[in-house]
């Protein structure tokens, strides 16, 4: 069941913001988020949080600055996903800036797993030789894999932003802004993010020392094109920090001053970077870099990120390319499989979605998951198999049923079920013998039970009420889309009634739509749908610049209807 609603916003909030100069639409879709000071509307780097407020981010600085003097053997150990690929490009290309010795390794998913473990570990000491191990993107639930590079002499320094565990890693420093007693105001930074922050703590300790001043130290700013990429295809909350990060990452790529292997992999998804927007980020640059991970070794993606070569980078984009070709191929079969094991299922008697298929691949039961979370409006967790009688689950989830946490109380109650297990409120991953699954399915759907009521089951599409007719134009749309918009300040969706002038099935998948008000008419479109509407409905849609023949017109962009 599907049901529009009209979010809720003071009044009083707008007023204030309108009458800082802010454009009335604007002011009240800013205040239906939440937004109540001006100053949170800034995209100036002056205005990006103190590294300072990070824990033990000075103690990480001094540490490195005294390793970089010492010309210490320093390795990455990367995440395979798209926030890991861009971390480990930060951290590269930052610490090469700052004078350090510095390599990586990005473990292959299929082989060793998640995070720095004791094998990843025993591999980088074998190919690398590292002084110091530095971990992006995970490494706080690695507590076996900190304790084989300490037996080592192996020195580590965690970057992470995953919830941690009751115990951390014995880590010479942890920088992570969800570890107990960091007061770091935002909680929302991406793994890239906090790595970006430990290179500007390290530039600060550097200048201190006297080797850097102001003129001569290295500019970290010409990395926030991956620091915002990273930010936007990890789906972390876009709060006032990570809006500044992933806007001056814009800026650069619509200027052209981006890296070059992302201006191949804008090139390479047939998008304009001049007019990059945080849905290229999300929808089409980073599934393209996250294909690597998924199917083979992500090292061809942080290839691709920190070559300076154009005809390099040009090759891997369209090897990434094709890789993502061969993704949607794997993933469109096991979504078929996944909705015949489904066939039967009553999302009415059920709070909860767990599914496995012994033929399923590994890098792929993620984006699964999500798809049949947005089918049928459940927590679902998807799994493939992985070694030695185990499967490997990756799951996606709703608002209001925070999946680590109940993972976290199945394991409670059942602590020999789940062998390991991380993540996130709204994605994490797991893995359970082949011969549990049953047991398991079973606990999670209790959990379920007991957290949800029927009515967060109920799929509501949250819309900003009606729009005023003057701003159905083309320079609306445009000042829309030069915002940030993302993951906890989504963009503008817009509601009203109209009249249904004509409808047609486009291509059998899509619905055509001629809708009017006030005498006005609109060119409208429904993706994915095919169903008719009643001749006047309810509509919640996207406002979109539809350009035909040279010619610019404003077309709606249909996410929900309802007979009015």
């Amino acid at each position: 069941m599907t049901r529009i609603s009209t979010r809720p916003y003071s009044f009083h909030d707008s007023e204030m913001l309108r009458e800082n100069g802010i454009h009335p639409v604007l002011a009240r879709l800013y205040a239906a988020r939440g937004l109540t000071d001006i100053q949170d509307l800034s995209s100036d780097l002056g205005a990006l949080m103190a590294p300072a407020g990070l824990l033990h981010i000075d103690a990480a600085a001094s540490f490195l600055a005294d390793a970089i003097a010492a010309q210490k053997a320093l390795v990455i150990v990367a995440d395979y996903d798209c926030d890991g690929a861009t971390a480990c490009a930060v951290a590269l290309r930052g610490l090469r800036a700052l004078g350090a010795r510095v390599d990586y390794i990005v473990p292959n998913r299929f082989e060793y797993g998640y995070g720095l473990t004791p094998e990843i570990v025993a591999l980088t000491a074998t190919e690398k030789s590292p002084d110091i191990i530095i971990t992006v993107d995970n490494g706080i639930a690695s507590i076996d894999g900190v304790a084989e590079a300490n037996r080592r002499g192996i020195e580590v320094v965690v970057t992470d932003h995953h919830l941690p565990a009751d115990t951390l890693p014995a880590a010479r420093v942890i920088v992570n802004p969800n570890q107990p007693a960091c007061g770091f105001p935002s909680k929302n930074l991406a793994g890239v993010g906090v790595m970006f922050y430990v290179l500007l703590a390290l530039r600060a300790e550097m200048r201190k020392r006297g080797i850097f001043d102001a003129q001569t130290q290295p500019k970290l700013d010409t990395l926030l094109d991956l620091v915002a990429l990273g930010t936007v295809a990890d789906v972390v909350k876009l709060d006032a920090n990570n809006r500044i990060l992933v806007a001056q990452g814009l800026k650069r790529m619509r200027a052209g001053r981006m890296h070059v292997g992302i201006a191949a992999l804008f090139r390479v998804a047939g998008r304009e970077a001049r007019s990059a927007s945080p849905f290229d980020l999300g929808f089409a640059v980073g599934p393209r870099l996250n294909a690597a991970g998924r199917l083979e070794d992500m090292s061809l993606g942080i290839e691709c990120l920190t070559t300076d070569d154009e005809g390099r980078a040009w090759a891997i984009a369209q090897q990434l390319n094709e890789i993502n070709i061969k993704r949607r191929e794997i993933e469109a079969d096991m979504q078929d499989t996944a909705l015949l094991k489904l066939d039967a299922f009553q999302p009415q008697d059920s709070a909860t979605i767990s599914v496995f298929d012994d033929s399923w691949h590994q890098g792929v039961i993620g984006i699964v998951a999500s798809r049949l979370k947005e089918k049928f409006y459940r927590p679902t967790i998807t799994f493939a198999p992985g070694a030695d009688g185990w499967i490997k689950g990756s799951g996606r989830s709703i608002p209001g049923f925070h999946l680590r946490d109940a993972l976290d109380l199945v394991s409670k109650h059942a602590p020999t079920l789940i062998d390991k297990f991380g993540g996130h409120a709204m994605a994490a991953g797991l893995t359970i013998r082949a011969d549990a699954f049953e047991a398991f399915k079973t606990a999670f759907e209790a959990v379920g039970r007991d957290w949800l009521s029927q009515n967060q089951l109920e799929r509501v599409v949250e819309t900003d009420g009606a729009l005023e007719d003057a701003f159905y134009s083309v320079q609306f749309i445009e000042l829309l889309a030069s915002q940030v918009w993302g993951q906890g300040f989504p963009p503008p969706l817009f509601c009203d009634e109209f009249r249904v002038v004509s409808q047609r099935v486009l291509k059998e998948r899509h619905l055509k739509l001629a809708l009017e008000k006030n005498g006005q008419r609109y060119d409208a479109i429904w993706f994915g749908h095919v169903d008719s509407l009643t001749d006047r409905a309810r509509v919640a849609f996207r406002l979109d610049a539809n350009e035909f023949n040279g010619t610019t017109r404003v077309q709606l962009l249909v996410e929900h209807a309802e007979p009015a």
